[in-house]
């Protein structure tokens, strides 16, 4: 099956009682056993249930993984995927992934004795040098938040695979519907279902996807370990919201397209991000594993000519509110908002600037969004 049929029909004729065309919705905590030691597949829903397992063979599909772990959050994934590590081990990672997992790396899992290395990761030279004795993992985010810099995944694997370290590659910005990690060597993808893939702002969640049944089986114990899978009826609403991730990411692309575009000739705009224009670094690398741009525009505001407050209160149709992915545009001040736990320090080496504006496309009418970006550029 083609990506589009995967997100349709992967994980949903699981009903054999009544042949519902909709994956039905499992909220029992607790399944009986027929005899001790033998049930219907289930026993408690922590470890499993078979809402949450129909989501999870649909990601896995559409990742080309070997199976899924569904998990209640985003950061729920990361943390879950952070415990393959033990105390005295080394990571590296991008200077500029999310503030979510910065926070988690630097300010919580150091305490714990694991160690991190926070580099320019557009530069293979830096990923080399960081690499020690000691160094188990090697975190990926590509395209990076908010700045969208672009990772050669290929060529982080090769080095990762010389030294046997794990590799791990956050896929939340672009989704498997234009980036699939696994296929170039990855071992393991993690998702903000939150985000994209759920694509409705209506539930929050993550998944982890196994590149091979080793870490598949370690990592579905430490998920039911560590408590941290998710519920039911959010894995419904996310499998309801992956059926459209197809005709969804087209069209947030597209208004991306437009939108940077737009931005890019704006006299109140000093520099625009976004993997889509001609002018943005690592053309080549794009081509080769990026099958699309994805919809997450950065751009940096003159607020010389335009104050930050005054952009954000004059927008119409760009909600000023961090997350991102869902049918609806949001616009957030990464320094000031979903970013800002790094410290300044940390924001300012990333290239994080105060004038930095992350905006997440939504499916809306391109004309009605510029129009509304236009006004509220205005000096």
């Amino acid at each position: 099956m083609k990506i589009r049929t995967k997100s349709v029909h992967t994980g949903v004729q699981i009903d054999k009682t009544f042949n519902s065309v909709i994956t039905p919705i499992y909220p029992s905590s607790t399944f009986y056993f027929d005899r001790i030691g033998k049930n219907k597949g289930y026993d408690y829903t922590r470890t499993g249930n078979p809402t949450r397992a129909a989501l999870e063979k649909n990601i896995a599909a559409l990742e080309g993984g070997v199976d899924c772990s569904v998990t209640a959050t985003g950061m729920a994934a990361v943390t879950a995927v952070m415990f393959y590590l033990k105390p005295g081990d080394h990571v590296v990672t991008g200077h500029d992934i999310y503030g979510g997992t910065y926070r988690l790396f630097d300010y919580v899992l150091r305490d714990f004795g694991i160690d991190f290395s926070f580099v320019d990761m557009r530069d293979l030279n830096n990923v080399k040098k960081a690499i020690r004795p000691n160094t188990k993992m090697i975190w990926i985010e590509t395209p990076s938040n908010p700045l969208l810099n672009i990772v050669d995944i290929k060529g982080v694997v090769a080095i990762a695979k010389k030294k046997k370290i794990l590799t791990v590659c956050d896929n939340t910005f672009l989704s498997p519907y234009f980036q699939r990690p696994l296929e170039l060597g990855v071992d393991i993808v993690i998702h903000s279902t939150t985000k994209y893939l759920n694509g409705h702002s209506d539930v929050v969640g993550g998944a982890i996807v196994y590149g091979n049944k080793k870490l598949q089986e370690k990592g579905r114990y430490l998920v039911n370990a560590l408590g941290v899978a998710g519920s039911p009826f959010d894995a419904w609403l996310v499998l309801r919201g992956v059926k459209t991730l197809a005709p969804r990411m087209e069209v947030h692309q597209a208004n991306a397209i437009a939108i940077a575009k737009f931005l890019e000739k704006h006299p109140n705009v000093k520099k625009v991000y976004y993997p889509g224009l001609k002018k943005h670094p690592g053309q080549g690398i794009i081509r080769k594993q990026m099958s699309g741009f994805g919809a997450m525009v950065t751009f940096e505001l003159n607020t010389k000519k335009v104050s930050l407050g005054r952009f954000f209160k004059k927008l119409k149709y760009f909600a000023l509110a961090e997350s991102l992915g869902g049918v609806e545009s949001l616009v957030e001040s990464p320094w000031y908002m979903s970013h800002s736990s790094m410290g300044e320090k940390a924001l300012k080496a990333s290239g994080i600037t105060k004038e930095t504006v992350r905006v997440s496309v939504g499916i809306e009418d391109a004309e009605d969004l510029i129009a509304d970006l236009a006004q509220a550029l205005k000096g």
